[in-house]
């Protein structure tokens, strides 16, 4: 497989492919933060921390208001008709994307209730290896827990999936590009923290990610003196690989 096999030719603005995760302790942090990181993101995940710190769609609108685009990561998991009713009413949000867990007529309901709304399932987490799948109780390898997962998603209808960047080039080998790829567990540098299966930003781009989601090496940037120089600098890199 050469470098750029599996490089994204989706129609995507190239700022785009950078999501912050903007996981904080609430909105006053996220607002000083975003508003820090001015032009240099255009898309934020928003997840379970700030959704329990209160004011959570009061900050999806905030964020919309300054032209900013979002992913509501709250990995919708219940049953079939309470993931249906709530991704209902996520639609009046107007949010890019949405995560939802779980067995296929869970996420059939949630593709049911989309209406516009792209629709990611999750695969494995990046905090988990092989070990840790095996204290879930599942005996099958991590990627072809992934490529199951990716596959139902498929047929079910769903727009894209949550995966590692380790598994997105055997994504892309057997699906092809139907599936919207959004990659987590970036980093740019040296691994110091929970997430087990990571890679760069390149790698990611070059396995077939059509985002990545970054969080903490831009939140607390080792080799930059701010989050936005961090920002800035992986804009950079993803113009680069890219040709922008």
């Amino acid at each position: 497989m050469q470098n750029n096999d599996y490089l994204s030719t989706k129609n995507i603005p190239v700022e785009d492919r950078l999501i912050f995760a903007l996981d904080v302790s609430g909105p006053d942090e996220a607002k000083q933060l975003v508003s820090q990181l001015g032009e240099a993101v255009h898309f934020y995940k928003v997840g379970l921390q700030l959704f329990m710190a209160g004011g959570y769609f009061e900050l999806v609108r905030w964020l919309q208001d300054r032209g900013k685009k979002v992913f509501v990561d709250l990995k919708f998991f219940d049953v079939p008709q309470t993931v249906r009713s709530a991704v209902r009413e996520l639609r009046k949000y107007g949010v890019s994307f949405a995560t939802v867990h779980g067995n296929d007529s869970i996420l059939r309901a949630a593709v049911e209730a989309k209406n516009g709304l792209a629709i990611l399932a999750v695969t494995v987490l990046t905090s988990l290896d092989r070990a840790d799948m095996e204290d879930l109780g599942f005996r099958a390898d991590v990627r072809d827990v992934v490529l199951s997962r990716a596959r139902r998603a498929l047929e079910i209808g769903c727009d894209g999936i949550v995966s590692s960047g380790l598994e997105a080039a055997d994504i892309r080998q057997e699906l092809g590009d139907r599936l919207i790829i959004v990659t987590p567990g970036i980093r740019p540098v040296k691994n110091i923290d929970d997430q087990k299966r990571t890679v760069d930003v390149e790698e990611a781009f070059r396995n077939g990610a059509d985002y990545i989601v970054i969080g903490r090496p831009i939140r607390e940037p080792v080799d930059f003196a701010t989050p936005r120089q961090a920002a800035e600098s992986i804009q950079e890199r993803i113009r680069t690989l890219f040709g922008k």
